[in-house]
């Protein structure tokens, strides 16, 4: 099976309202293990439930939830439960899923350590709950480059299982909004992980669901239209719609809208909010709704996995160039306090307001249509 071709994607792209959204783990979760585990679950899922609804009541209509490969290894009955637990708990609240199935932002191997179930361990302070960060530019004497469990052979065959499996499972669920495949190929891998992602696409289009497909062209592409190394133009040539990361300030956005528009596909800014580096709610989500690109901010109540604070890499920017434009007086991530306030009401109210404006555009343009 083919890529969509372009007048079936806009057409399915037109179809519905808006989409905006966050990338979303409840805040009792300290990382994806806590998300998906047996362990806690429905404590957990109560937790995200109240936090769906803070979500529904500002106007986002979709979430972005990253699923983990070990917990479907070994709790496989259980997590495809509570997977369909959690996307039912989301529709409740009139919101549906992109649905990521893998990830390459890895540590490097000798970091690397096998998941243990249960009662997750957290780092205070440290972005994602961890001082071993996948954010920070590790710079090891033998140059290590980063691990994922799909190098190994007899894992790798259990994961193009899972990804079968669950795309099988939801091919027909209006639930799930659209399969995000891989989260940030080549993310200090180089092009490792290509022939991963080439299997994925060719395991989803032989089950060939309603929902489009894609994975990440997160670094944007050139004035061409071209991704700006392999592994990305690979899934750029791939993917149905563009799924890019935003975390640059409002002109460096509005530059690499500019260029991405020239790839002919709906556009989906699936990461950004970046404060402390300029990329806020008032200029950003504005401007994802005057282009009408469908965008996911990072994180949503801060919590246990600590979005809100810098990546490691930010850290050692500054620790280089102490004049580096950073405003930690900021948090980087994360929309509600713990106390589910927003972090600040003003961008609250700019999210409801552009969301309330998207639906009655919609309303409207239908009208039209009928």
């Amino acid at each position: 099976m083919d890529t969509w071709s372009k007048e079936k994607i806009w057409d399915w792209y037109g179809s519905r309202p808006w989409i905006r959204g966050c990338n979303f783990m409840s805040s009792d979760c300290a990382n994806r293990i806590d998300q998906w585990q047996e362990y806690g679950f429905e404590k957990r899922l109560e937790t995200a439930d109240r936090e769906l609804a803070v979500a529904e009541e500002i106007g986002y209509n979709s979430i972005r939830i990253i699923l983990e490969f070990e917990v479907w290894d070994r709790q496989h009955d259980g997590f495809m439960r509570r997977l369909d637990k959690y996307l039912e708990t989301a529709c409740k609240h009139g919101i549906d899923a992109m649905v990521v199935l893998a990830n390459d932002c890895c540590v490097p191997k000798s970091l690397y350590k096998p998941v243990v179930f249960g009662e997750q361990h957290y780092d205070v302070g440290y972005h994602g709950g961890r001082k071993s960060s996948p954010h920070a530019a590790y710079a090891s004497a033998d140059n290590e480059e980063r691990y994922h469990p799909l190098d190994e052979p007899e894992i790798r065959e259990r994961y193009y299982k899972m990804v079968k499996e669950i795309i099988t499972e939801y091919a027909h669920d209006e639930r799930v909004l659209i399969w995000n495949l891989f989260n940030e190929p080549g993310n200090n891998r180089g092009n490792k992980s290509l022939p991963y992602i080439e299997k994925f696409f060719e395991i989803a289009r032989a089950i060939n669901p309603m929902q489009p497909l894609c994975a990440d062209t997160w670094n944007g592409v050139d004035e061409n239209g071209r991704a700006k190394n392999l592994i990305e133009q690979r899934v750029l040539e791939l993917s149905d719609v563009v799924s890019f990361h935003g975390y640059e300030p409002y002109n460096e956005t509005v530059d690499m809208i500019a260029n991405l528009k020239k790839t002919g596909k709906p556009l989906f800014n699936t990461e950004w909010l970046h404060r402390i580096a300029h990329n806020t709610v008032q200029e950003i989500f504005p401007l994802m709704y005057l282009e009408k690109i469908a965008c996911y901010n990072w994180g949503f109540v801060a919590g246990k996995y600590q979005t809100y604070e810098p990546w490691e890499s930010v850290w050692q920017e500054y620790e280089k160039n102490p004049k580096a434009d950073i405003d930690f007086t900021k948090w980087q991530h994360d929309l509600i306090r713990p106390s589910l306030r927003p972090y600040d009401p003003r961008e609250t109210e700019i999210i409801k307001r552009y969301c309330d404006r998207a639906d009655r555009d919609f309303e409207r343009e239908n009208g039209k249509k009928g």
